[in-house]
């Protein structure tokens, strides 16, 4: 009588990479200043510039990420300096 066979095991599952928590300020461009911080009890975002003290804080999720909330600021700002886009 033959072994039986084994059963292959599966391919292990890829890591995905971490996000970015530090971003540029879009009001002083400075680099690596604005963080990004979630508090889940509160369910408030809130990106932070350290050189230029500007803010912006959002509500959040649990699938909310700190790039979500970075992005969300870039929005507002491009909403708020172009106001005539809103109209169409």
């Amino acid at each position: 009588m033959g072994k039986r066979k084994s059963r292959a095991k599966p391919p292990p599952k890829k890591r995905m990479d971490k996000l970015d928590t530090v971003f540029s300020c879009p009001f002083c461009n400075h680099g690596t200043s604005v963080e990004c911080r979630i508090d889940m009890k509160n369910l408030i975002g809130e990106a932070s510039c350290r050189i230029c003290q500007e803010s912006f804080s959002t509500n959040v999720t649990a699938l909310t990420e700190p790039i979500d909330i970075y992005s969300e600021w870039i929005d507002e700002c491009e909403r708020v300096n172009n106001p005539e886009d809103d109209d169409a």
